[in-house]
């Protein structure tokens, strides 16, 4: 993936954003983590791998992977706001039973939360990239859903959303 460009992107969004709603001064860091929580449980609900009592299928795969794009766009965003990119040239494969990566994500995302450190950021990175494989997209598919879902957040904000 061509993390610079994802990263320039999300940065022109955020940066519209914050201007948009008078938040160039304030420390944004607490409210991104919580979206992108947000966002990794609304994916999981998407994908209902842990719904045991139920016999209802996942939403579509188009479905869960916009929900998907919206937790990489918080997660660049929380990049942004602490001063870490993620620079791997190679993508991560699925590694655990989708509800383990799920949790993997989780812990991971909570370790960030409380250090804000390069090698954490990396590592919850990696992470949400395994569950990407894990939901089965490719990272030309992550990329074209992020840049569909970027425009569409650029339209929210014309709209006043």
């Amino acid at each position: 993936m061509n993390w610079p460009l994802l990263y320039d992107m999300q940065r022109e969004l955020d940066t519209r954003i914050e201007t948009q709603h008078g938040l160039e001064d304030e420390d944004l860091f607490a409210r991104k983590h919580l979206a992108f929580l947000v966002e990794l449980g609304e994916l999981a609900n998407e994908t209902r791998c842990f719904k045991f009592w139920s016999v209802k299928p996942s939403s579509p795969a188009e479905k869960v992977l916009e929900e998907y794009v919206d937790g990489l766009h918080f997660l660049l965003s929380l990049g942004l706001e602490c001063g870490l990119f993620y620079e791997s040239e190679t993508s991560p494969s699925a590694q655990r039973p989708l509800v383990e990566q799920f949790l993997a994500v989780f812990r991971a995302a909570d370790r960030f939360g409380m250090t804000k450190a390069s090698a954490d950021y990396h590592e919850l990175f990696t992470e949400y990239l395994c569950l990407g494989a894990a939901l089965g997209f490719s990272p030309d598919e992550i990329t074209a859903a992020y840049r569909r879902k970027n425009e569409v957040n650029h339209q929210r904000q014309n709209e006043r959303y």
